[in-house]
C-alpha cells in the first residue's frame, strides 16, 4: 500500500528482533509474570477473538453490545466459580446480589474496591473530617499501596507471622474501628502464597459493618479449581463484600482482563464515575479508564467459553500435581526450605536456617544459578515488620499448567544450582551499601545508610539518581540489568525504601526514554 515508511515485512522483521531479547513467554522457563497453559489452539483462539474486536471501543457498551455481551457472560462465570452464585439476585434486593466489571488487570480491580469502599464509607459520614484506613497484612499486593496513595486512605500494614506467613485474625481485629473503610486479605498472597483466614475475618468485620475485599488476583482462577480441599475463601463467606481475581493470570487470558466481583448493586455504583457537566457526550465510566480496547475482554470470554469448569479443572489439576513435585524437589534440597503453608500453585523459597551454615542455599544466588542455565525465577527482598520481626529474603515460583512438561529438566536444574551456590553466603547489603557511598562524588562515606536516607530525604534530581544507578552498576545500556541480580536485591535490601523508590522510579523511567539526539 502507498503512503507506509517502510515495508510491513520490515517492522514485523524488526519486532521478531526486539522480541527475541524478551524472556520465553511460553514452555515454561520462566516461573513469574506469564501463565502459560501449554495449548498453541487456546493461544490462537484468544489472538483471533482480540483481532475481531480491535476497532471497538469499549468506553460505550451501548453502541458496541458486543462488549455489554461479553461482558455478561465473563462476569456470569467468574461469579459462578468464585462463590457469588447464590447472591445472583432475583432483582427484588440490592444487597446481596453479586454484579462485576472486567478491568484492564489486577491493579485497576484492586483500585476500584479501594475507591468503592472509601466512597461507601464516606457517604456513611457525611461531613466526616476523619480519614479513612486501610487494614491488611504487610504481604498484601503492593497494589493497594498504590490505591491508599490515590485514593487517599491510611494505610494500617499488619505483621504477619514469619513461618506461616500470614497472621491470627485477632491481629486484624484490634485494628480495627469506625475509621477503617476497608479491611483486605489475599487468598493466596503473592510473596509468601499464604492464604489468609478469610472466614474468620469476614465474621468480625461483618458485625462490626466493616467491608472486607479479598485479593485473589493471582491464584482466584486456580484455588476456584483446586483439587484439594480448602478453607473458605471466596465469595460464597458471608461478609465477604468483594474480590478481584486476574483473568490474565489463571483464567489464560492474555494480559489486560481481570474481574471485579461486589455483593450489591448499590455499593457497586459507587465504583462508577458520570458526568454531564461538560457539552459532550454524558460520560459514565465503571473502571478508570474511558475508550478502552475490547481485545482482552473478547480473548478472556472465548477462553471461558472454550474451557468451561472441565477445561479450567483439567489445567489447574496439571498446575497442583506440578506444584507438589516442585515442593518434592526444593524439600529435598538440602539448605533450602519452602516459606509457610502455600497454598495454590505458588511457592516461596528460604535458605533453611536450621541446615548447618556450610550446607545452607542463599535462594537469591540459587537465582541467579538457575537463571543462568535458562531458568527464570523471581528474586524478593526480605522486610523487617513493624514489630521488629523480620520476613527472610525468598525466591518466587509461580507454576503453570505447561511446568509439568518440564518438570524433569526443572526439577535437575534447580537441584544443580543449588549445589553450585551452596555454602555461599548472602550478600552484605552493608558491605554493598558502604561501597555504593564510595563511588558516588563528593559524598560522605561515613554517613552510611543515614547518609543516603538523608539524601532521600532532601529529594533527589533525576541526574543525581542516575549517578547513583550508574554506581551500583545498574543503568547499563538501554537498562540493561546485570546478569547477577543478588547483589541488587542486597542493595534493595539496606538502602532506605525512599531512596530504593526513587532510584527504581529514575531506572524505569530512564529505560524508556528515547536517546538524545
Amino acid at each position: 500500500m502507498s503512503g507506509f515508511r517502510r515495508e510491513a515485512s520490515d517492522i514485523l522483521d524488526e519486532l521478531d528482533a526486539l522480541r527475541s531479547a524478551d524472556a520465553p513467554t511460553h514452555g515454561g522457563r520462566v516461573l513469574s509474570y506469564v501463565y502459560d497453559s501449554g495449548l498453541a489452539a487456546l493461544d490462537e483462539l484468544a489472538a483471533e477473538a482480540a483481532r475481531r474486536v480491535q476497532p471497538v471501543n469499549g468506553l460505550d457498551p451501548t453502541t458496541f453490545v458486543s462488549v455489554a455481551a461479553m461482558e455478561r457472560s465473563v462476569v456470569g462465570f467468574a461469579r459462578r466459580v468464585l462463590g457469588g452464585e447464590g447472591g445472583a439476585g432475583d432483582g427484588s434486593g440490592n444487597d446481596d446480589v453479586v454484579v462485576g466489571s472486567v478491568t484492564s488487570g489486577g491493579t485497576e480491580s484492586c483500585l476500584l474496591a479501594v475507591k468503592s469502599a472509601r466512597d461507601a464509607w464516606r457517604a456513611a459520614r457525611l461531613g466526616s473530617p476523619r480519614v479513612p484506613r486501610l487494614v491488611a497484612p504487610v504481604t498484601v499486593h503492593a497494589a493497594f499501596h498504590k490505591a491508599a496513595h490515590y485514593f487517599g486512605l491510611e494505610l494500617d500494614l499488619v505483621p504477619v507471622d514469619p513461618a506461616t506467613g500470614t497472621l491470627a485474625p485477632a491481629a486484624i481485629e484490634e485494628r480495627l474501628g469506625d475509621d477503617v473503610a476497608l479491611v483486605v486479605l489475599s487468598a493466596p498472597s503473592y510473596p509468601f502464597a499464604s492464604l489468609d483466614p478469610v472466614a474468620d475475618v469476614a465474621a468480625i468485620t461483618a458485625e462490626r459493618g466493616i467491608a472486607l475485599h479479598v485479593d485473589a488476583c493471582i491464584g482466584g482462577f486456580a484455588l476456584a479449581f483446586w483439587p484439594e480441599p480448602l478453607p473458605a475463601w471466596n465469595l460464597s463467606v458471608p461478609g465477604v463484600t468483594s474480590l478481584s481475581a486476574d483473568l490474565h493470570k489463571y483464567g489464560y487470558a492474555p494480559k489486560g482482563a481481570s474481574v471485579l466481583l461486589t455483593r450489591g448493586r448499590d455499593r457497586q455504583r459507587h465504583q462508577y464515575f458520570a458526568t454531564t457537566g461538560w457539552p459532550g457526550y454524558p460520560v459514565v465510566n465503571p473502571t478508570m479508564t474511558g475508550s478502552k480496547p475490547a481485545g482482552p475482554l473478547a480473548a478472556a470470554w472465548a477462553i471461558t467459553e472454550a474451557l468451561g469448569e472441565p477445561g479450567f479443572t483439567e489445567l489447574t489439576a496439571q498446575a497442583a500435581r506440578a506444584t507438589a513435585a516442585l515442593r518434592d524437589t526444593i524439600d529435598g534440597i538440602e539448605g533450602l526450605r519452602v516459606v509457610g503453608r502455600a497454598t495454590g500453585p505458588l511457592l516461596a523459597v528460604a535458605t533453611d536456617e536450621d541446615a548447618p551454615a556450610g550446607s545452607r542455599v542463599d535462594p537469591h544466588h540459587w537465582a541467579d544459578a538457575a537463571r543462568s542455565a535458562g531458568w527464570q525465577l523471581q528474586l524478593q527482598p526480605g522486610l523487617v515488620q513493624a514489630d521488629g520481626t523480620h520476613l527472610p529474603h525468598t525466591t518466587h515460583l509461580t507454576v503453570t499448567p505447561v511446568t509439568e512438561r518440564v518438570l524433569p529438566e526443572l526439577a535437575a536444574a534447580l537441584v544443580v544450582a543449588a549445589d553450585e551456590v551452596r555454602g555461599i553466603p548472602q550478600i552484605d547489603g552493608g558491605a554493598a551499601l558502604a561501597g555504593l557511598a564510595l563511588a558516588l562524588p563528593g559524598f560522605d562515606a561515613d554517613g552510611g545508610a543515614s547518609g543516603l536516607a538523608a539524601l532521600a530525604a532532601g529529594g533527589l534530581d533525576s541526574d543525581t539518581a542516575a549517578a547513583i544507578l550508574g554506581a551500583a552498576g545498574l543503568l547499563g545500556g538501554e537498562g540493561a540489568l546485570p546478569d547477577q541480580l543478588a547483589p541488587v536485591l542486597a542493595l534493595v535490601e539496606a538502602l532506605p525504601g525512599p531512596l530504593t523508590e526513587r532510584l527504581l522510579v529514575e531506572l524505569l523511567a530512564r529505560v524508556v526514554e528515547p536517546p538524545a539526539d
